[in-house]
C-alpha cells in the first residue's frame, strides 16, 4: 500500500467514524437502560466492504473507543472493576469491531450485492451477541424479579437490535442497488 493510498484510507476511515458518531445521536428509538435504534452501523459496514476486514475492524474499534469515551458514565454503573472491563470490551470495543467483518461473510455469497446485505446482517447478529452476553453476564441484575437474566437480555437487546438489523439491511440494500459505487472494493496497492 502506497503512502498516498494509506493516507486516503485513514482519511476515509476518519470521515466514516465521524458520520457514524453523528448518526449515533439520531436515535429512532432509545431503550431506558442503554441501546438505541440508529443508523450508525452503516458507515462502519461500508468501511469494511470498501477497504477490507483489517481496515473495517480498525475503524469499528476506533468508533467503539469514541463511543466508550462519550458514554463512559454507563461503565460506572458496573459494580466491580471486572464488570467495568467486561462492559468496555463487550459493549464498546468488541461490539463495534465486529462490524468490520462484513467482507468475510459477504464473500460467502456469489452475488456481490446480496453478499453485502447478508454480511451486514451477520455482523449485526455478532453485535447483538456482544450485547446479549453483556446483558446476561453484566446487567442481568437489572432483570425484573423472577425473570431469568438470559431471557431478560435476549428480550431487552432484541427489542432494539432486531429492528436496527432490519433497518441496516434495508438501507444497505437500497444503497447497494442505488449507489453501488459506494461499495466498490478499493484495490490495495
Amino acid at each position: 500500500m502506497s503512502k498516498n493510498s494509506k493516507t486516503l484510507t485513514l482519511v476515509e476511515g476518519a470521515m466514516l467514524i465521524a458520520l457514524a458518531t453523528v448518526l449515533s445521536y439520531l436515535k429512532l428509538f432509545e431503550m431506558p437502560f442503554g441501546g438505541a435504534i440508529t443508523l450508525e452501523m452503516i458507515p462502519l459496514v461500508l468501511m469494511g466492504v470498501r477497504r477490507g476486514t483489517k481496515w473495517g475492524c480498525l475503524t469499528g474499534f476506533v468508533h467503539g473507543l469514541l463511543q466508550m469515551i462519550i458514554g463512559f458514565a454507563n461503565v460506572m454503573y458496573c459494580a466491580t472493576l471486572l464488570s467495568q472491563i467486561g462492559c468496555i470490551v463487550l459493549d464498546y470495543l468488541l461490539a463495534y469491531t465486529v462490524l468490520g467483518l462484513t467482507p468475510i461473510f459477504a464473500k460467502c455469497i456469489k452475488n456481490q450485492k446480496a453478499g453485502i446485505i447478508v454480511g451486514s446482517v451477520c455482523v449485526c447478529a455478532l453485535r447483538f451477541l456482544c450485547s446479549f452476553f453483556s446483558g446476561w453476564l453484566l446487567w442481568g441484575g437489572y432483570a425484573p424479579e423472577g425473570m431469568n437474566p438470559i431471557y431478560y437480555s435476549l428480550v431487552y437487546n432484541g427489542a432494539y437490535m432486531l429492528p436496527d438489523t432490519i433497518i441496516v439491511a434495508v438501507v444497505v440494500g437500497i444503497l447497494v442497488v442505488c449507489a453501488p459505487k459506494l461499495f466498490q472494493v478499493e484495490k490495495q496497492k
